[in-house]
């Protein structure tokens, strides 16, 4: 019961000290804020946009957002009523953090401000197994992106190491508290055969062919659990991205080398990493699914470069003149301020938030706080953002239809391995069916559900438009 107090108090002291921190779930504040036009912050000298979602979040939502702000900033109130939670509510709670790649830094969060009491101990060992299966999971894969580099760099390719470890420490405190999946590299056009004969002989086999991407994948296993996300199986994806070698902006032009795990590797700059960033997450936002880990750190980079004016002033010029890459910027911006708080300079702001247009405005508005705070596998309420994206000359990789009705079975999770045993092709037969299933019902329902939210957002646009 101490322990309890204890970390009460620390949450009042951490929101008495930071106003700023903590959410607003009162109705009458937030219509007195929206009255008086904002909330001003000093740091930046201007006035801050109150945004709120259309419909009233659910409890469950709200405890999600409740988690969210926790590693955004100083543990907010409503992290209490973590404390009450029944078994049940915690493991769709975890599933919801597992599947959003924010389990470990929620639990790194607790340790820090010493607020671990509000978990059960039940809990509390779940979390501290998965730091310790993850940390040996990333060290695995740092030293699998160190031996193929290796390789790379002996034969004298010319590549960069995209997203990952080149992230760290701008975006992420430590390499072990992240959810990593793959590797991924950009080659320059003429040297991609070598390097995809160099992972060939490491063993991996190519799975997908999209454009200048491909993807390989090693050691695939026929039978996979949600605990595996964290665990070392010796199963790793590569993707490899050409370059063209007539790149209007080349950016193998950029390179960074820097020690990354004993290491010394070619990154992006430290402008273009943000920049890819941004838009990395904007195409995610623009999926079924986004990974709340995703926005949560790209918010933290942003953080890291915020009070380097030289910084901003140099990608203003770099990255401003491209208006796709401001939209995308933009609306990823706006909604991480609406669902995570403030925190964009106003020399981001300024040419990615503010030209925003009103129907991107009323989607993260509308839908914002659903597309982070919803579980897996998502839902399709993105093609209402893909529309108004589309009428702007930023065009999806798949059409309307294509993305509601696909008439074409999903790729194949695991292909056939050589003198494969009849137990693993079972294991991959029902995996692959499994897939399949899962992905109608998906469509299905949530096909219905565009539908009505489809009839929805046609009234509120006509309302705008008057």
């Amino acid at each position: 019961m101490a322990s309890l107090e204890s970390s009460r108090s620390l949450l009042r002291e951490a929101e008495l000290s930071n106003p700023l921190a903590a959410p607003i779930e009162c109705a009458n504040s937030a219509v007195l804020a929206a009255r008086a036009g904002g909330f001003q912050d000093a740091r930046f000298g201007r006035a801050l946009p109150v945004v709120f979602p259309s419909a009233a979040l659910t409890r469950e939502q709200r405890l999600r957002q409740s988690v969210l702000l926790s590693l955004c900033q100083s543990l907010p109130q409503s992290c209490l009523q973590l404390e009450g939670l029944s078994r049940h509510q915690w493991q769709r709670l975890l599933l919801w953090l597992d599947y959003h790649g924010l389990a470990l830094y929620f639990f790194d969060r607790l340790s820090r401000t010493q607020s671990l009491d509000l978990l059960p101990a039940s809990v509390k060992e779940a979390l501290d197994r998965r730091l310790r299966e993850n940390s040996l999971r990333t060290r695995s894969l740092i030293a699998e992106s160190i031996a193929i580099q290796r390789e790379f760099q002996d034969a004298g390719l010319r590549y960069v190491l995209l997203k990952g470890l080149s992230l760290w420490p701008s975006s992420f405190s430590s390499p072990e508290l992240r959810s990593q999946f793959d590797l991924d590299f950009l080659v320059a056009e003429q040297d991609l055969p070598r390097a995809r004969e160099i992972l060939a002989r490491r063993g991996y086999r190519l799975y997908a062919e999209a454009g200048q991407s491909w993807e390989f994948k090693r050691n695939e296993r026929p039978h996979v659990a949600l605990d595996d996300l964290y665990r070392d199986t010796g199963s790793w994806r590569v993707e490899l991205h050409g370059e063209p070698e007539n790149a209007r902006h080349s950016l193998m032009g950029g390179v960074e080398w820097r020690d990354l795990g004993g290491f010394v590797m070619p990154t992006l700059s430290a402008f273009d990493l943000l920049l890819g960033h941004g838009l990395h997450a904007f195409k995610h936002l623009c999926a079924e699914f986004c990974r709340a880990s995703h926005l949560l750190e790209f918010r933290q980079h942003v953080i890291f470069h915020r009070d380097d004016h030289d910084f901003w002033e140099t990608f203003d010029q770099l990255a401003s003149d491209n208006p796709h890459s401001a939209l995308g910027l933009g609306t990823v911006t706006l909604l991480i301020e609406q669902v995570m708080g403030d925190f964009a300079p106003e020399a981001l702001t300024r040419w990615t938030v503010d030209p925003l247009p009103a129907s991107v405005r009323l989607w993260i508005q509308n839908y914002g706080h659903r597309a982070v705070l919803t579980g897996y596998p998502g839902g399709k309420v993105y093609l209402l953002l893909q529309r108004e994206l589309e009428a702007r000359g930023i065009q999806a990789g798949r059409s309307l239809r294509q993305s509601l009705l696909p008439f074409c079975l999903p790729p194949p999770i695991i292909r056939a391995l050589p003198g494969e045993r009849f137990s693993v092709r079972l294991g991959r037969y029902r995996m692959q069916l499994g897939l399949v299933l899962s992905r109608m019902c998906f469509h299905v329902v949530e096909g219905v559900r565009f539908a009505w939210e489809l009839v929805r957002w046609r009234r509120q646009l006509s309302r705008v438009a008057r």
